[in-house]
């Protein structure tokens, strides 16, 4: 018993290692806020694991722990009504203050691991932070993270419809949002 135990410590710690760059990049992108968006990834650490007993091996984990976090952020930022600050992601460092160094000694810094936040002006960082909630989650975790609609649709609860509807709503808006940046830069034809 005390060895199944043990393999299933190994196996989240690794299963969550490979996820937590991708955690606090979207957890950043929910909150705005660094510090906000390290404890959302403190608490989504310690429900995955309290509940990984639940968790189906072979499946994907991915979709299962940044379910865990969207839940996290609808249940502490959304009941209590409160404002996510806006941050410049640019100016922002990821280091996730932990007792244990050795267990975050491995990870890299977030913006080596995520080029797209360096290629991304001010402008479209500042366009993707207006959308609605809704549609900005579906956006960052399906043209960001680079997610199937499958996923998007297990990470949010909703059918697979939703999610393309709601991928299409946010791209129009954006799309609307920066069509004079697009001109302007070339872009997009005049």
């Amino acid at each position: 018993m005390l060895m199944k135990s043990k393999d299933k410590k190994y196996e989240f710690d690794i299963l969550f290692r490979e996820n937590i760059n991708g955690l606090y990049a979207l957890a950043l992108r929910m909150t705005r806020n660094p510090l906000d968006a390290e404890d959302l990834v403190q608490e989504t650490a310690l429900k995955a694991y309290r509940f990984f007993h639940r968790y189906e091996p072979g499946t994907n984990f991915r979709a299962w722990i940044y379910r865990i976090l969207t839940n996290n952020y609808i249940n502490i930022y959304r009941k209590n009504k409160k404002i996510p600050e806006k941050v410049e992601f640019d100016k922002v460092t990821f280091k996730l203050k932990e007792e244990n160094e050795n267990y975050w000694e491995q990870l890299n810094d977030v913006n080596n691991q995520y080029p797209y936040e360096e290629m991304f002006d001010d402008e479209i960082n500042r366009a993707l932070d207006n959308l609605p909630d809704e549609y900005r989650l579906v956006v960052l975790l399906a043209d960001v993270e680079g997610l199937s609609y499958k996923e998007i649709a297990d990470i949010i609860g909703h059918p697979i419809g939703t999610v393309m509807s709601r991928l299409h709503r946010g791209r129009k808006m954006l799309q609307k949002r920066l069509t004079r940046y697009a001109r302007e830069n070339g872009f997009y034809p005049k």
